[in-house]
Order: structure tokens, then sequence, then C-alpha cells
């Protein structure tokens, strides 16, 4: 009876986990950019240690564990802004920024103009460039953004976007301001990858899936919760008669 609860138990924990990044797509699912993550469950069984001696053979025991929250990094929808500043990225692909915390990776492509003229992203954090931060001087006009990542003004080039990879999107993780931190140094951007000027890249959540498994996952974890509260009842029950038949 007791294994039955910590089975259940077990689920209840996996469940609020699907509940917590679940809450978190549904928070970004208008965020520029933003790649919602999904969960990966295992089955964990027990005991690994047999007991043969005894007249009857250990039961297998049934238990979740979290397997992870990997990234999903199916592309966004992609929404045409006509702004010269707006850039989206097709295909596996990063934009380089520089924070106060190091260099960090985005999909956000909004960005703007700093009082010192650097391009930064919507946060203030400055765009890389191939040879580090973008510099547009107060009198040039015609700012433009092409496909390869080029930045062009009426006085030429002025630099060309830092696109990134990652052999392994398990290794990003979550930096906040819809940034992201890598273990292992990124690789450039191969050929695939590739900017879309005047554009953004929409999050790739979608509404209608998302709170949908939100009610499943709900219900689910209601009908876990009643089940753990009618086996605690049913052992105190036992208890109970146990109690009554030893005082008899």
């Amino acid at each position: 009876m007791q294994n039955a609860q910590l089975i259940g138990l077990s689920a209840q924990m996996a469940l609020g986990r699907e509940l917590e990044v679940i809450a978190n797509n549904m928070a970004n699912v208008s965020t520029t950019g933003f790649k919602g993550r999904t969960t990966h469950f295992q089955e964990y069984l027990m005991p690994k240690a047999r007991a043969e001696t005894f007249r009857m053979p250990d039961r297998r025991l049934s238990y979740v564990i979290d397997a992870g929250t990997p990234l999903d990094l199916s592309q966004g929808p992609i929404e045409s802004t006509g702004n010269p500043l707006n850039a989206a990225i097709r295909g596996d692909a990063f934009f380089a920024v520089q924070t106060p915390q190091g260099e960090r990776y985005t999909r956000n492509g909004a960005f703007e103009l700093n009082a010192q003229g650097q391009l930064v992203t919507s946060d203030g954090n400055l765009v890389l460039g191939e040879g580090g931060p973008i510099q547009i001087n107060p009198q040039e006009t015609g700012l433009a953004i092409g496909a390869d990542g080029t930045v062009s003004t009426s006085q030429g080039n002025r630099g060309r976007i830092r696109l990134v990879a990652f052999a392994d999107p398990r290794q990003l993780t979550n930096a906040g301001a819809n940034l992201y931190a890598a273990s292992a140094p990124p690789r450039p951007a191969g050929p695939l990858a590739r900017i879309e000027p005047g554009a953004l890249e929409r999050s790739n959540v979608s509404p209608v899936l998302t709170m949908t498994r939100m009610m499943e996952v709900n219900r689910v974890y209601a009908l876990v919760a009643d089940t753990i509260a009618r086996m605690d009842s049913l052992r105190g029950s036992a208890i109970q008669r146990l109690a009554d038949v030893g005082n008899a």
C-alpha cells in the first residue's frame, strides 16, 4: 500500500514539473523569438536487487523520474514588420549578444540603436558582429540588414551580424530575458541559416495545444491525488481494524 502511494507521489512530482514548463511556455506565447521547452520522463524500476530466496519473488515497482526539459528549436512563425532594424532567423542559429554576464544568445531580432549609435537588443544588450559590436554614426541614413547579416548604411558596409549554432542544443540553459547561456563555445552557423530582414520570429509555442495539454495534466494530477487520498484512507482503516482486533 505504501509502495502505491510512493509511486503516486513520483507521478505527482513529474506532473508538477510538467505544469511548471507548460506555465512558462504559456507566459511566453507573445515573446519574440521564444523557444518553448518540452518534458521527458522515464520509467524507473525498483528494486534493483532481487530476493530470489523468498517464496514469492520481488515485484518490480514502476516509478516516474524526470529525464529533462529539452529546448524545442522548431521554427516559429515569421511575421513581416517592415522595420529595417528587425531581423528574423530561418534555420538553427542564434544571434550573439554581449551582456554584463558575458556572451549570450537569442532569437529575438527586435533590434534598436542606443544613444551611442550601437546596434542593441530591446533590452540594451550589444548585438555582436563578426568583428565585435556594430557602430552606426548619427549622420548615416538608409540603414538596412541583408539576408547574410550584413548591416549597411549610406556610408557603406558597417559590419555583419554574427550568427552562431550549437552541435548539441542541450547545452543551452535559460539565462533570463529571452537569452541563453552555453556550456561550450558555439560554432559559426552553417549556410542553411539565414536572416529575413524587416521581420520577426514569433514564439513557437502553440497556445491552443499548450492550453489543452495543461488541462490534461491538471486532470491527471487530480486523479492521482484522489487515488493517494483513497489509499491513505484505506491504510488508516486497516490500522484501526488491526487495533480493534488486538484489543478484543
